[in-house]
């Protein structure tokens, strides 16, 4: 576990953390006005290994080979040259660093960090995180790289959880969830939406998916995982035979490479590494909340039942409120994972990259 210093004079700036992987939704813009939750559990961080932030280039004054170098293979919109390692942290965690209210960074109802740091340390006034909470974004605090540092915390191991570990707790990120609009009352709100986290995961697995498939159609499991990805594959993808099968895989589950192409595997919370069958196969990360739900989808009692409850029997609790809208899977997160894959560069892919404003017309990213 470690804590976070300022670079200048050395004040505490966080609470003891340990690190994990960087949420696959770290950068997501999700909605429009809604209020999103805190991004980071509290007690842990992440690592964003790119530069993030202000200033930034347009594509038309970037040369591909320095694009290709810092790994993009493809067009994006404009790349940033701020510094990379940005720390990012749950709000709640920080200590003694304080909010500069004017630096907005042109947010419309919270802080949206667009400026730069907009928290200082409270020992010297160096600019050191940026707070964002505007709508449609995840609550966080983002420590600057440059002005941080970080030192181990004596006697304090968080340990690495094995897959075993994982599967016991079962902790497992629903497809729904309920979000309010910014502004509006704690549970005012019954409007129900696919789970910010689900389409994220949906679109950077969509981009190793169809890297996967190399330009021949693919089919998936039927249930969640056919709504996540089989509309956008029949739509992306050639029809005809013949056809690869992506199916989920990972811990103590059945070994099903034999009869698949594709693996649907998770990804571990802590190191982001994907889980690895014993044979050698194609294999597509999901965040293993997201995975773990698609292979023990919730179970419903068919009828109610009365008294105590006895071990082993689920709670008769009402079922969860279905989504009424199509999946649409997370356009930025998946142009943002593919543009990042070197087979971007074929034909067919490249054109998909170069389509992405007529599949969002269209309602499928």
């Amino acid at each position: 576990m470690f804590v976070f210093v300022c670079v200048q004079c050395g004040a505490q700036l966080t609470a003891p953390l340990s690190q994990v992987a960087l949420p696959a939704h770290a950068r997501q813009q999700y909605g429009n006005g809604l209020q999103l939750p805190v991004l980071m559990e509290s007690g842990t961080f992440a690592v964003e290994l790119e530069p993030w932030g202000p200033p930034w280039r347009g594509w038309e004054e970037i040369d591909p080979d320095e694009a290709a170098a810092r790994g993009i293979y493809a067009p994006v919109h404009a790349l940033s040259e701020g510094a990379a390692g940005a720390v990012v942290i749950a709000p709640g965690d920080t200590r003694g660093a304080v909010l500069i209210p004017e630096m907005r960074g042109g947010a419309c109802c919270g802080f949206g960090g667009g400026d730069g740091p907009n928290m200082a340390c409270a020992g010297c006034g160096l600019l050191v995180a940026s707070r964002v909470d505007d709508c449609s974004l995840w609550q966080a605090v983002w420590l600057a790289p440059n002005a941080v540092r970080r030192f181990p915390v004596e006697g304090a191991d968080a340990g690495l959880l094995s897959w075993a570990d994982l599967l016991a707790e079962g902790v497992g990120v629903p497809p729904s969830e309920p979000i309010a609009q910014w502004g509006a009352p704690f549970g005012a709100s019954d409007r129900w939406h696919w789970s910010p986290q689900w389409v994220a995961a949906a679109g950077q697995a969509l981009a190793h998916l169809l890297v996967a498939s190399e330009g021949r159609a693919v089919t998936v499991q039927d249930g969640l995982t056919a709504k996540m990805f089989q509309r956008a594959l029949d739509t992306l993808l050639p029809a005809g035979r013949p056809t690869r099968r992506a199916v989920l895989a990972g811990p103590g589950q059945p070994t099903r490479s034999a009869d698949a192409d594709i693996l649907l595997v998770p990804s571990h919370p802590q190191t982001g590494k994907a889980w690895t069958p014993a044979a050698p196969a194609h294999l597509v990360p999901l965040p293993f909340g997201v995975w773990l739900r698609l292979v023990f989808p919730e179970r419903q009692l068919a009828v109610p039942a009365s008294g105590p409850m006895p071990d082993g029997v689920l709670r008769d609790d009402p079922p969860t409120p279905s989504v009424h809208d199509v999946f649409r899977i997370d356009w930025e997160v998946f142009q943002r994972t593919l543009v990042r894959l070197p087979a971007v560069r074929t034909p067919w892919l490249r054109e998909i990259t170069e389509n992405l404003t007529e599949h969002m017309r269209t309602g499928l990213l």
